[in-house]
């Protein structure tokens, strides 16, 4: 039976309590004592924990405590703006301690010990002043630049994670298995050969969807053989804000996984947890095997500040928790060893705590964000004098030779090609350019794609390059990220765009916002291929005909390229990994799968669809769009995609039917939008005529038309043709759906 609170913590709130029980437990503590260890002795009989090891423990598990403290004393004074705490989960400073300063760590938001423990590792860093700056959003905060408070630190190789739930479990696997390839492919990485990624989540995290696929695909890679030394830590506080976990879940979960070798470790005691967490990354270490680190913790004061637990958790629910404070544990530890004395202890409480707040209140006094300017500068960095002259930088003319098998068969030496062709084509000089490429995805090697694109790319280059994964969208793109940390240039594929959808915040969520929350520390440059859009014929239905770009199109700082035909494809895809390169920006090139093929353009053996590979030193300038017949200003049609060829087979109609003149745009990049380029073609247009295959709402159209409107010219009579807000149905009813040259001539006619 649980004590009753006494009357002197009357009217406390709970991280009051837990601060009285610390000093409380050390003031009356009677336990027996031993003579001061020497630094290298065991803290306790049996442990593998030093005494001296013991004591800077302790110390940053104090600093993490009284970080959680002060956060929740001056969030109401307005000084500070983040109070998730690590309170319970101190231990997890074993892990820092273990684990060396270039192991990349991905980290779960109640990970204050584990930063104080890994800032020991470099000489002159502050984790109590760095971590105060990012608490109160200050401008000089060297982890995010005051936009976020996020666990991160260049030179500690901690990458900041956003608070998206498990959404950082791929990567981190990704990363794992990019240290062991680039290290195969014989690239210079930025870290030791031997390092191991850190990954760290909650107990109910671990049942979120993005976690089972990183265990899955950690497993499937661990059973054939391929090395991919990540440790998850699974820091196991028994509760998800107000949710319980079941008791012993995670254990019956994992424990006998195959091919996820799982260790516990009581991250309540340092005595006894250090050499069960030492087991764990040793073995981590050297089988180079995805590890499950089972780590015990516990969580008191709450979820957050907001969190009242009081008034949903009975009260003696909340005093049997906090008796568990591992805190308590590591005092009577210090006590009992005699690291220190009781007034030692205190002592070294009480100068912590003023260490904490002293530094908050100096962050509060530093500058803050005060512009859109300012708080967007990390998000799309650009500079297009560096990117062009990249993009127009040529691959070696002795690789390219060897690439494409000789001489003559150069493709800007054959015949004008298609789309599929030219993007193959293009593909092959990139890998000559970039020895540090890779392509991956399903089905892309030995078949070579579903439409053949990346044929002959795995016997150019080998498997180490370019090799398909494991059916699953949101690892894929995991991988990427994986890869571009450690200073590869990725290029994923995903088959079709409906699949984009299943993974899209592996790039909303993760590698897009990178940038953002490590304030261009952090980048993880990248070019996605993604197959898709609508008019397949023969082969369809909703997910092969998949014309909704919105989950695109609203990612802050990503770059989406569409083109309609081969050369632009050519010049556009060196634009994009040019900007990879250079400003490690997270790119898109959206493949209309049902231009891959076409030849024609107006009728059958024209061949006015297809065209000469263009010269290696030309790229096309991001935004940079292409207009049809320039000086015609009766009706400018704006349109992208397959809606090139429509819009110029119905001009043809238009022109015949009511004697205009009519110009179609092709806007090329989706995102962004070019808006100047837009306003100046709609200009001197006398009608304006908007053609998108996306769907009617919050399709790439009403960015046009907004572009036209708020540039002054919205007055100009115009139509749009735009796709149903539907599924795309199979076959022919498809093309009910889906609009086409007709109703682009049908709103022509309504607009004369």
């Amino acid at each position: 039976m649980s004590q009753p609170i006494p009357a002197r913590m009357k009217g406390l709130n709970r991280a009051e309590i837990c601060d009285v029980n610390f000093v409380e437990f050390v003031k009356q503590w009677d336990g027996p004592t031993q003579a001061r260890p020497a630094d290298a002795a065991a803290v306790l009989a049996g442990s593998a924990l030093d005494a001296r090891g013991f004591f800077e423990l302790l110390e940053s598990q104090l600093i993490s405590r009284h970080l959680d403290l002060m956060a929740r004393v001056l969030r109401v004074q307005n000084k500070v703006f983040y109070t998730i705490g690590s309170s319970g989960h101190e231990g997890n400073a074993m892990v820092a301690r273990l684990t060396r300063h270039t192991d990349p760590a991905f980290l779960h938001y109640r990970s204050g010990g584990f930063m104080a423990e890994r800032f020991r590792k470099l000489p002159g860093m502050d984790p109590v002043m760095d971590s105060a700056l990012s608490f109160a959003a200050s401008a000089d905060d060297p982890a995010s630049g005051g936009r976020h408070k996020v666990w991160g630190s260049k030179p500690l190789w901690v990458l900041p994670q956003t608070s998206t739930i498990a959404s950082h479990l791929p990567k981190a696997l990704g990363t794992a298995v990019a240290i062991e390839q680039g290290r195969r492919l014989g690239h210079a990485l930025p870290i030791p050969e031997d390092s191991i990624a850190i990954c760290s989540f909650g107990d109910a995290s671990s049942n979120h969807a993005t976690a089972q696929t990183a265990f899955n695909a950690a497993a499937w890679t661990a059973y054939q053989k391929l090395p991919a030394p990540v440790l998850f830590v699974c820091e196991d506080n028994g509760i998800g804000i107000s949710v319980k976990t079941p008791t012993d879940w995670i254990a019956r979960n994992f424990r006998h996984r195959s091919d996820l070798d799982y260790f516990f470790a009581d991250g309540l005691d340092l005595a006894q947890g250090y050499g069960q967490v030492q087991a764990a990354v040793e073995h981590c270490r050297g089988s180079r095997r995805p590890t499950f680190l089972h780590l015990r913790t516990t969580r008191i004061m709450g979820h957050a500040g907001t969190d009242f637990e009081i008034e949903w958790r009975p009260i003696e629910e909340l005093v049997a928790v906090e008796a568990t404070d591992p805190l308590l544990r590591s005092a009577a530890i210090a006590l009992e060893s005699g690291v220190l004395s009781r007034d030692e202890l205190l002592a070294l409480y009480e100068q912590v705590r003023k260490r904490c707040f002293a530094a908050a209140e100096q962050a509060d006094r530093t500058r803050k964000i005060e512009t859109l300017e300012e708080v967007m500068a990390p998000l799309a960095p650009y500079s297009p004098d560096k990117v062009a002259a990249e993009a127009s930088r040529t691959a070696p003319h002795d690789k390219r030779v060897a690439a494409f098998g000789s001489e003559e068969k150069l493709p800007e030496k054959l015949p004008p090609r298609h789309l599929a062709i030219q993007i193959n084509n293009a593909l092959h000089d990139l890998f000559c350019k970039y020895p540090e490429t890779l392509l991956f995805g399903e089905d892309v090697a030995q078949k070579g794609g579903v439409y053949t694109v990346t044929k002959g790319l795995q016997k150019a280059f080998k498997g180490g390059r370019v090799f398909n994964t494991l059916l699953d969208e949101t690892m894929i793109l995991g991988l990427a990220q994986g890869y571009a940390n450690m200073g590869m240039l990725p290029l994923p594929e995903i088959q079709y765009l409906a699949y984009f959808h299943n993974a899209c915040d592996q790039i909303r969520g993760e590698a897009a916002s990178l940038q953002f929350f490590s304030n261009d520390q952090y980048r993880n440059p990248m070019v996605v291929r993604i197959a898709g859009l609508g008019y397949q014929r023969g082969f369809g239905g909703h997910f092969h005909n998949d014309n909704s770009i919105t989950a695109l199109r609203d990612i802050p700082g990503l770059v989406v390229g569409c083109a309609s035909r081969g050369d632009d494809a050519a010049t556009m895809l060196r634009t994009l990994t040019a900007l990879a390169k250079v400003d490690g920006r997270v790119t898109a090139f959206l493949e209309p799968i049902a231009l891959y093929m076409t030849k024609d353009l107006y009728e059958a053996g024209d061949g006015q669809w297809l065209f000469p590979y263009p010269a290696q030193e030309q790229a096309m300038t991001l935004g940079e769009g292409r207009v049809y017949n320039d000086d015609a200003d009766d009706l400018v049609i704006f349109s992208y995609g397959n809606g090139i060829p429509m819009s110029l087979r119905a001009a043809r109609s238009i022109e015949a039917k009511h004697g205009w003149k009519v110009r179609v745009v092709d806007l090329r990049w989706l995102v962004p939008l070019n808006e100047a380029f837009i306003a100046e073609q709609a200009r001197s247009a006398k009608r304006i005529l908007v053609v998108d295959e996306g769907r009617h709402s919050a399709g790439v159209g009403e960015g046009v038309i907004t572009a036209i409107a708020e540039a002054g010219f919205g007055a100009r009579p115009f139509q749009r043709v735009v796709g149903a807000d539907t599924y795309t149905p199979l076959a022919g009813a498809a093309f009910l759906v889906l609009p086409g040259d007709d109703d682009i001539v049908a709103a022509a006619d309504r607009l004369a």
